[in-house]
């Protein structure tokens, strides 16, 4: 009987509806977390635009509940009574199935947020070869994951019983007519209404699907919000956005496609039988000081550039840093960008001297065996130098035992192996302050005369940062007398915090041991990528979210005896890539032919590009938004400008270089043996 289709459709409606309140409800819930202003008082019309639209963009999945249930309960209905009877008990399995799915996207992007102060992006991709250990250590340890999983059940309790509530609702009685013509074409007509109303609903309130809602159609008075921005979007459509975004179409070009995307930094077409690392031959200019006899780069885990700033000062989380910059000569650089926003595509880029770009070299077998001609190791080898790479976890995260000795370096040290399995440890590698202790001891006890390159990487300034801090000298009321109080008894924040002051106390304490061993030593301090650091919430600053430079920027800071700001152009802006060029043009005799994509920080910089972000000396943009904004500290929150996207050809000629590596293997070296 078609009236059995007519009552299920009702049905169905009701649960698409509710399907969207729920949304609503968790947008709400996000909203209230992590806002910086969390009452509607004064901003209504943003916060009505925002559910309204983000009512119509949920759609796009929440459609489907009408969909799906039309097509499994209401349509079968028709033809067999005893499944029109129990077919609410189906609609609402089915329904509670997808709730569940709401659920879990909503609790992974508030856990994805806390930690990017970001929705669902590209960057959840790089979760497949991450140190699953680690993963489920901050899950449980730092952002309640049993609670989190305890929730599934009140959570679907309560929806069972407002679903249940719901289908008990009286439906509207199907019109019957007298006439069978008549009948058959209202039949018809309900029929196909029905269907064009789930289309409707899926394309945001239209039948063109042209128009359906997407960000670059958000109204104003919400994008221009930056948190707004992120909380109209859906948690599932902001997780499909991020799967779709492929970092791999590089891959996907053919040579003369390629060869097109390079040429704004080849300045010339390439062959394919090129390797357009050629084009990046460069000759120095001569050393500007003495050949040092070792050379120290340090890599600090989350080591960000907002805990220098000096607006925070009152939190003293880098004051261990501040008094080495002190030194006339040490060189240090506020504005500088990591090439990679996650630990492993700044390292691998750092490593290599291309970008990573999100292809994650460091997995692929292709450069476990082989390397590019310009890696760090292999164009220190070339000035004479060996090369050892010390780490603070295992070697076995993120298969940096097979990338790492494949880039050239003579030896790889991991923290457990020669600081001891029984070492305190976090899930990702030992205390920052063993592993650079004995890292130092064996150094120190190295006899061998040829120059040397170390190149150490920390792990302890990382999530759920549970070491006892205390035991190793942090003290909040000493350090921090200035903190608001209930900042203080935040013991979250304050962990976080504690392992910031303590993770650069354990850098330059190793700093100051080398400089007392090793007085002509040049060391080059830099952060892996930036972090949440700041505690908006508790005022110490007007506003309560962070600036772009906030988010994006990690540390620099370079010293040697000879060393001054004159040595660096005076820049004040700079990345990642410049690093190696830089060491080279300090040290390498005039002539000497190296291979480097990027400029050194020996020469001046006027911008500064990455696959993620671009900067020039006065502001500061992420591609993977269209935001952009200035990079003056201010305690107050500067205007932000959207759809905006420098030098974004420049930027895929850069990709594209370590798309075409991949492409060409025959281009790599094989590693040494």
């Amino acid at each position: 009987m078609f009236s059995h289709f007519f009552m299920g459709l009702q049905q169905d409606f009701k649960l698409m509806f509710m399907a969207a309140f729920i949304c609503a409800l968790f947008r709400l819930a996000f909203i209230l977390t992590y806002a910086p202003e969390k009452s509607p008082l004064g901003h209504m019309r943003k916060w009505l635009t925002c559910f309204r639209y983000g009512f119509w963009w949920g759609m796009d999945f929440n459609a489907y509940v009408l969909l799906f249930s039309m097509v499994l309960v209401s349509i079968p209905s028709v033809f067999i009574d005893t499944y029109y009877l129990r077919g609410d008990d189906v609609r609402s399995t089915g329904f509670l199935i997808y709730l569940a799915v709401v659920y879990t996207a909503f609790m992974g992007k508030m856990v994805f947020y806390y930690h990017f102060h970001d929705t669902y992006n590209e960057t959840i991709k790089l979760g497949g070869h991450a140190d699953k250990k680690n993963l489920l250590d901050i899950f449980f340890r730092q952002n309640h994951g049993l609670l989190i999983l305890v929730g599934y059940v009140p959570y679907l309790w309560l929806c069972s019983q407002l679903t249940n509530w719901l289908l008990a609702l009286p439906t509207a009685a199907y019109p019957e007519l007298m006439i069978p013509w008549q009948q058959y074409l209202l039949n018809t007509l309900v029929f196909i209404l029905a269907g064009v109303a789930f289309y409707w609903f899926r394309y945001g309130g239209t039948l063109n699907h042209r128009n359906k809602p997407e960000f670059d159609e958000v109204p104003d008075i919400v994008k221009n919000d930056v948190f707004f921005a992120k909380a109209v979007i859906d948690d599932l459509i902001a997780f499909e956005l991020a799967v779709k975004k492929s970092t791999n179409e590089m891959l996907k070009h053919d040579d003369k496609t390629s060869a097109g995307i390079m040429v704004p930094v080849l300045k010339k077409p390439l062959a394919a039988t090129d390797n357009p690392l050629h084009f990046f031959r460069r000759k120095a200019k001569g050393a500007k000081i003495k050949q040092p006899q070792h050379i120290f780069y340090l890599m600090g885990e989350s080591h960000a550039q907002a805990g220098l700033d000096s607006i925070y000062a009152d939190l003293h989380l880098m004051d261990a840093s501040k008094e080495f910059r002190k030194n006339p000569h040490t060189v240090a650089i506020d504005n500088f960008l990591s090439a990679g926003m996650n630990s492993r595509p700044s390292l691998v880029s750092l490593l290599t001297g291309v970008y990573d770009a999100d292809l994650e070299l460091n997995e692929r077998e292709l450069f476990w065996n082989k390397t590019v001609p310009c890696s760090l190791p292999l164009e220190m080898r070339r000035l004479g130098y060996r090369t050892e790479f010390w780490y603070g976890g295992g070697l076995n995260h993120g298969s940096m035992q097979h990338f790492v000795p494949a880039t050239g370096f003579d030896a790889c040290h991991a923290g457990p192996d020669f600081c001891g399995k029984d070492a305190p440890a976090t899930w990702l590698g030992v205390y920052d302050h063993i592993f650079l202790d004995r890292a130092a001891s064996l150094i120190e006890a190295d006899n061998d005369a040829k120059p040397i390159l170390h190149f150490l990487y920390t792990t302890s300034n990382h999530g759920p940062w549970l070491m006892p801090f205390e035991e190793y000298g942090f003290n909040a009321d000493k350090l921090m007398p200035g903190i608001p109080k209930a900042l203080k008894k935040d013991k979250k924040k304050m962990r976080r915090l504690a392992a910031a002051w303590y993770a650069d106390q354990c850098l330059l304490n190793f700093v100051e041991r080398m400089q007392k061993a090793f007085p002509d030593s040049l060391f080059v301090i830099t952060g892996d990528h930036s972090a949440g650091l700041i505690p908006y919430q508790y005022g110490l600053v007007e506003r309560r979210e962070p600036s772009l430079r906030e988010q994006l920027l990690t540390t620099f800071a370079i010293h040697h005896p000879e060393l001054s700001a004159d040595s660096l152009a005076n820049n004040i802006i700079g990345g990642h890539m410049n690093i190696l060029p830089t060491l080279i043009e300090l040290i390498a005799p005039e002539g000497h032919e190296y291979c480097t994509l990027f400029p050194s920080l020996t020469e001046k910089i006027d911008h500064v590009v990455t696959p993620t972000c671009w900067m020039t000396q006065e502001i500061l943009g992420d591609y993977r938004n269209g935001l952009s904004q200035s990079l003056a500290v201010t305690e107050k929150m500067l205007p932000i400008k959207h759809d905006e996207a420098r030098f974004a050809d420049e930027r895929d000629a850069y990709c594209e270089i370590t798309g075409w590596l991949l492409r060409h293997p025959e281009l790599l070296l094989m590693k040494e043996r």
